[in-house]
């Protein structure tokens, strides 16, 4: 039986280095926090290959006294706490003394500093823990530490790092959270020798959020600001016209430091209930001030979560001011020209638009009901065999019965949703008798009784159907553009985007880097000819980015199908013409699972004749 022993404190820093020390992101995190700390004005970060190969941030903070430079790369040694009592007033970013020691003992790690009122100042080069002694050198007052060859002493770590593109997504995030809660440093950031942000230091807030997310969005932020109870809270929220389809815009500060909080990201939902929709998030910049004393920042390793000692106070202040705000400021919707219109909620097309609209969609729908021939043995319509195998994973989804949507359970004596019912009631050759209500729904008589369909729903399938035919066959239609549309993105959702334009090609998507976090694209697929193109790339992201971990292939195929499908579909609110109806009717039994929309939302309702004659008293 082998004996209790001491760990070495190499072992020690190791172990801890894998709770703080994640990717080289958490690098660059805690140095710069560590810059913060020292009361620095002016930050430069240099990365090279995504921080695998170099990390280098130099700050003109006060610097560090020769005699504690052995204690920097130290185990649990801080200028910051001195008792247990101070872990509960926190007055600095970094606290722990643990995060140096960590990244010095898994990369080969130099520091030099020196304070103003020493003539010169020391370095320090500890490589993959082996310590060499600290010499005097020159160098400016401030502290530059350089990171080279990141966990090169835990290969098994290294081999998990993601590409250098991945890598720099997330050193940008961090880079940007400590840029928006300190407006008044001067900071830069540099990859591979080519500068991604140079943000000279600015009074005004919104001057930052402009420089990081362009004008058009800063122009839609709502200042919001109250203080209740010793809490201070301040900020920018966007206008609802201004979201996303993942929650990554939404920023939350508490003393200067980002947090993730559930009760205030459920408070920050709450305030918008009503004026998003389903699966849409807010874009936010809120900072909160509160005493030191009632938070407890010491709960995770990150310090990213943080324990109130009273979050009902701080959910209730959120919600009451941006609900107040909300109520004091116009949220109605903008027309926006040159195809900057808003997704769902567009205005009513005027007349030659709607003209035009229904002559491309009848014309589009004619091509393809040409393409699908009856069946010699039924009469039936059917969909023309692949031009390519099916994939195993779509043979096993059909062999497992896996697309069948379930019907939903709706009380009896009301309308019910029917798989197959109105399904095969639309045979070749029948004109079936129908009608538009409220530009958004088509009645129609059935052989059981009437249905009603969602257009938007119908025609979003069909258009899904028709999409991932051409994605499995490598024929998705696109158009070239005479110049090239240029989206300013962050440097990481350019990385992003990068990264997977392979992927995106087969969409018909062609996306080329044009330096920072700009990117060009230079065609589309022909059936989105109409959408907003900008919106669609930004809309991408958000679906590239969504997940916490990296999605697989075939998860990112199938919600870029779905997103690009309901974009191509006619909206709610828009008028058809009687071909549009026939057209569109005569294509719902030519696709698989026309019975429900891609996201599960029945495309149909099915009220029997024997319901609509008990309704009416025709049953005795």
């Amino acid at each position: 039986m082998s004996r209790i022993q001491q760990l070495t404190p190499a072992v020690v820093n190791k172990i801890a280095a894998g709770e703080v020390i994640e990717r080289p992101a958490s690098v660059v995190k805690e140095m710069l926090e560590n810059s913060v700390d020292a009361l620095a004005t002016r930050i430069e970060v240099e990365v090279a290959a995504g921080g695998s190969e170099l990390i280098r941030i130099t700050d003109d903070g006060e610097g560090i006294h020769p005699d504690d430079a052995l204690l920097t790369i130290s185990s649990h040694a801080t200028s910051k706490i001195r008792s247990a009592e101070d872990l509960f007033s926190v007055h600095t970013m970094g606290f722990r003394g643990e995060a140096l020691a960590s990244i010095a003992e898994v990369s080969q790690f130099s520091l030099r500093s020196r304070q103003a009122e020493n003539p010169r100042g020391f370095e320090l080069e500890v490589n993959g823990g082996q310590l060499s002694e600290p010499k005097p050198c020159g160098c400016p007052v401030g502290t530059t530490i350089e990171v080279r060859n990141l966990f090169c002493n835990t290969p098994v770590r290294r081999k998990f790092l993601k590409t250098p593109a991945t890598e720099m997504g997330h050193i940008t995030e961090q880079f940007t959270r400590i840029a928006l809660a300190n407006s008044r440093l001067h900071l830069s950031l540099r990859h591979n020798r080519k500068v991604i942000y140079d943000l000279p230091a600015t009074e005004k807030m919104i001057d930052r959020l402009e420089l990081f997310y362009g004008a058009e969005l800063a122009e839609k932020l709502i200042w919001v600001e109250s203080e209740q109870e010793g809490v201070r809270l301040w900020g920018y929220v966007a206008h609802p016209s201004q979201n996303k389809s993942t929650a990554k815009g939404q920023y939350l500060f508490l003393n200067g430091r980002w947090i993730q909080d559930r009760s205030l990201n459920h408070a920050l939902r709450e305030a918008y209930r009503g004026l998003l929709m389903v699966g849409r998030y807010p874009i936010t910049f809120l900072f909160l001030e509160v005493p030191a004393e009632s938070v407890d920042v010491n709960v995770h390793p990150t310090k990213s979560e943080v324990r109130f000692r009273d979050s009902q106070i701080l959910y209730r202040q959120l919600l009451s001011t941006l609900r107040k705000k909300f109520l004091s400021v116009d949220l109605d919707g903008r027309l926006n020209v040159a195809g900057e219109g808003p997704r769902e909620e567009a205005a009513a097309p005027t007349p030659e638009v709607r003209a035009e609209a229904q002559r491309d969609l009848v014309a589009w729908a004619g091509e393809q009901v040409a393409a699908w021939k009856p069946t010699e043995s039924t009469g039936s319509w059917e969909l023309p065999p692949r031009s390519i195998p099916l994939s195993a994973a779509d043979i096993e989804e059909r062999e497992s019965g896996a697309s069948e949507t379930p019907a939903a359970d709706f009380p009896a004596g009301e309308m019910q949703t029917r798989q197959d019912a109105a399904h095969h009631d639309f045979h070749a050759g029948e004109r079936p008798r129908a009608m538009q209500v409220h530009d958004c729904y088509l009645v129609v008589e059935t052989e059981e009784g009437i249905a009603v369909i969602d257009q938007h729903a119908l025609h979003e399938r069909i258009m899904y159907e028709h999409l991932r035919g051409r994605v499995l066959a490598d024929d998705v239609e696109s158009q070239r553009l005479l110049l090239p549309e240029t989206i300013e993105l962050s440097a990481g959702e350019a990385g992003l985007l990068l990264e997977n334009a392979e992927l995106l090609g087969q969409f018909g998507l062609g996306i080329e880097g044009f330096g920072g976090g700009t990117v060009l694209l230079t065609r589309y697929p022909v059936m989105l000819s109409r959408a907003n193109l900008r919106q669609l790339i930004l809309d991408v992201v958000d679906q590239l980015s969504g997940s916490g971990e990296k999605p697989t292939r075939r998860d990112l195929i199938d919600e870029l199908l779905h997103m690009m499908s309901c974009k191509a579909a006619i909206k709610a609110g828009h008028r058809l013409s009687p071909e549009e109806i026939d057209s569109l009717l005569e294509q719902r039994h030519l696709v698989d699972d026309a019975h429900h929309c891609p996201h599960g939302r029945p495309t149909a309702l099915v009220l029997s004749r024997a319901q609509l004659d008990r309704q009416f008293g025709r049953l005795g």
